[in-house]
């Protein structure tokens, strides 16, 4: 089992920034894909970035040059930093953790709201 700890989510203007953390905890492997997905009300939940161990990244279109994910192995943590942020990025951003093998974890989820 593999237990998710977000944080970082909060209220923000419009232009505004925030940064998101997710810690990955329990019997983790050492290859693994950690990122970062969102759901608004009424919508399907939808990728925002994704990072593997190796460094490798994948943004969403809608994120490309506003977002940036990075992650610290040694502590099993991701991170999205958010800038430029607009109202339509208001969602609960979820933090997902892909094992090499075996099925992904989702964390509990953390309310982004950014206000016009």
């Amino acid at each position: 089992q593999v237990q998710l700890v977000e944080s970082g989510g909060g209220l923000v203007q419009a232009g505004g920034s925030l940064r998101l953390s997710c810690a990955a905890s329990g019997t983790t492997t050492r290859v693994n894909t950690m990122g970062w997905y969102r759901q608004a009300p009424g919508k399907q939940r939808e990728l925002v970035a994704t990072i593997t161990t190796g460094g490798s990244t994948n943004y969403a279109p809608f994120v490309k040059g506003r977002f940036t994910i990075n992650r610290d192995n040694a502590k099993n943590t991701v991170y999205l930093q958010m800038n430029s942020l607009k109202p339509e990025d208001t969602a609960v951003y979820y933090c997902n953790y892909a094992p090499w093998y075996g099925s992904a974890y989702w964390g509990q989820g953390t309310q982004v709201t950014v206000s016009s």
